[in-house]
């Protein structure tokens, strides 16, 4: 995954109320006078469309098993003829649906606290779901959110697929993508950190202490945040005239096993590298094991930099320096944005960076050939 924050917290899980509501969308139309004119109409616009009377009805109830382009046909067709889909802030249940990519304890504790911070202010629970690791949740969740009609969805480290986005479009049931996998679309409201520039400076604090040979171990490329960070860290070497050597990069996964696997192959090169950044601190602590295990010292014979700031990382030894991201305040941000387009609120950004720091530990140091 990603980053975190806050070192001295007593993480509390919230309590995730799973209030489901049988809510039943009911629509309203400009009926002809005194014949029934909903039905007629349907069977009508059925007939215009090209689809039959059940498609029409899939659409108005928001189902998720139609064409996006059937969708779009009907929908215009709707609004022509003067459907509206009742707007009932009543109807909403006090929940906030937050949907991780994958829950990792130390990751996602700060994203719940941030969120949960926003949703006890608003008298709102907060239900938790995990799409096992895929980009997008699974195909009958959206459907589950539809049903529970909770006040908004956020989303990390993850995304919608269209036929998802259409449904909880046709629900006006708000979402926003807090860190996004992928390109969310310019018009998806997103809640990020500034990657490139956290990858940046990690990179050229190890540059001014006198490295030269600096391996990276990467997150996920499929990932926006991993991808930008790796960029980071090019243009540090780059703007400093140092090479780039590719070899001295190890792809990665944002997890502990991985560091520890990579960090062994980079370790055991001949021409190893003196200092490493990892994409995220679970990898650095993963980097940590493997220079334990080659006889390696953190950070005479090798410097470290993490990304995100957990807690944990004051705590080993030596203190992690790392890059801290504010995910309890990117969590926070999305939970707000969430809610004010519940609200229909102002017309948003579509996309809010917060600023990521660097926070220097004892992990870096000169490198052996410098030191005095």
């Amino acid at each position: 995954m990603t980053a975190r924050e806050p070192a001295e917290t007593r993480t509390t899980e919230s309590e995730s109320r799973s209030t489901t509501s049988e809510t039943r969308t009911t629509t309203t139309t400009a009926p002809a006078a005194g014949r029934s004119a909903q039905t007629a109409t349907l069977a009508e616009i059925a007939r215009e469309a090209g689809v039959s009377a059940p498609t029409v009805s899939k659409v108005l109830n928001g189902r998720a098993d139609v064409a996006p382009a059937t969708r779009t046909r009907v929908e215009e067709l709707l609004r022509a003829h003067g459907y509206r889909r009742r707007r009932a802030e009543a109807s909403r249940s006090p929940l906030i649906d937050l949907v991780f990519h994958e829950l990792e304890s130390a990751w996602a504790m700060e994203v719940i606290r941030g969120v949960e911070n926003v949703a006890r202010d608003a008298g709102l629970s907060v239900v938790l779901s995990e799409s096992a690791g895929r980009l997008t949740p699974g195909r009958t969740w959206a459907d589950q959110v539809a049903a529970r009609r909770p006040h908004g969805v956020i989303l990390v480290l993850s995304g919608l697929d269209e036929s998802q986005r259409a449904l909880l479009t046709s629900r006006s049931i708000p979402f926003v993508v807090m860190d996004p996998a992928g390109d969310p679309g310019a018009d998806v409201p997103s809640i990020g950190a500034t990657n490139w520039q956290g990858g940046l400076a990690a990179t050229r604090h190890l540059i001014d202490l006198g490295h030269r040979r600096i391996g990276a171990i990467t997150g996920p490329s499929r990932m926006m945040c991993s991808r930008a960070r790796l960029d980071g860290y090019r243009a540090a070497l780059e703007t400093a005239g140092l090479p780039v050597e590719q070899d001295l990069i190890r792809p990665g996964d944002f997890h502990h096993e991985t560091g520890y696997r990579q960090g062994l192959e980079l370790l055991r090169r001949p021409d190893r590298p003196t200092a490493v950044f990892a994409g995220n601190d679970l990898q650095a602590l993963g980097l940590y094991e493997a220079a334990r295990e080659l006889g390696l010292r953190i950070p005479e014979d090798l410097s470290v930099v993490g990304f995100d700031d957990l807690p944990v990382a004051r705590w080993v030894g030596p203190p992690l320096t790392t890059v801290r991201q504010p995910l309890t305040e990117m969590a926070e941000a999305a939970a707000k944005l969430v809610l004010d387009l519940a609200r229909e609120e102002g017309a948003p950004a579509t996309r809010v960076e917060l600023a990521t720091s660097l926070v220097v530990r004892s992990s870096t140091g000169e490198p052996p050939t410098v030191q005095r």
